[in-house]
């Protein structure tokens, strides 16, 4: 039987059964007033869900730095307790790359989808698997699970409880010291900069991203700015 998680000071867990997503639910918590700090999870045998309810008190723009704070707490967690061998690198989306290949993503909804406003609440959702269930080995080489890759042994509650902690220490950081230990962290994270990447149907090179993490994307003598928050989902 999987042990509860442990959660650290201002945050509060909420498990759900196998059939609900914690990223469903946390939205639909967030948006009847549920208390920021609360993550919504399940742990099954073959993957993590995970889902943490915010409430920013800046523009939904600045608080989308939430993302990539949560992507660089997955890392720091992961790498805590995984092989020294085990490489994470993040998407500028929300997905999440194990040793290369796609592994699990990170998503993100909020209150409004006008950047300009702020929110009320924004909800940042886990999803890693754990085994691969519906692809043979082999068939689908840019995508794998976290056993997979070496980490058998790592426990999924001791990383659920780890990307808590290690997202906690970040958002102060953030709150208390602006963005720019973040984007450092979060640059040597990094897939794709650099490199010619197709996005929002638009092809061009990664060139980086600006304060708020809005993706530079050069095509030709142009470079154009694609805000974070366009990955917002807006219906669950």
């Amino acid at each position: 039987m999987t042990r509860d998680p442990a959660f650290p000071p201002l945050m509060q867990g909420h498990a759900v059964d196998a059939g609900i997503d914690p990223f469903e639910k946390a939205c639909a918590m967030a948006a009847l007033g549920c208390d920021a700090g609360t993550i919504v999870h399940n742990v099954g045998a073959n993957r993590l869900a995970a889902a943490l309810i915010m409430a920013p008190e800046v523009p939904l723009e600045q608080a989308m730095a939430m993302l990539p704070t949560c992507g660089v707490g997955f890392q720091n967690a992961l790498g805590a307790i995984a092989p020294p061998e085990v490489a994470v690198h993040l998407e500028w989306a929300g997905g999440l790359r194990i040793n290369g290949a796609s592994c699990g993503r990170l998503r993100a909804m909020a209150g409004t989808t006008d950047p300009a406003a702020m929110p009320g609440w924004l909800v940042v959702g886990l999803e890693m698997p754990l085994m691969l269930t519906d692809a043979v080995p082999g068939d689908a080489p840019d995508r794998t699970a976290l056993y997979e890759e070496g980490c058998a042994d790592v426990d999924p509650v001791a990383l659920l409880e780890g990307w808590a902690r290690h997202t906690l220490v970040w958002i102060t950081r953030w709150e208390d010291d602006g963005p720019r230990a973040l984007h450092s962290e979060w640059r040597g994270l990094a897939h794709g900069i650099g490199e010619e990447i197709t996005i929002d149907g638009q092809t061009g090179t990664f060139m980086g991203v600006d304060e708020n993490f809005g993706m530079l994307l050069r095509t030709g003598g142009d470079t154009r700015l694609i805000p974070l928050s366009t990955v917002l989902e807006t219906d669950t």
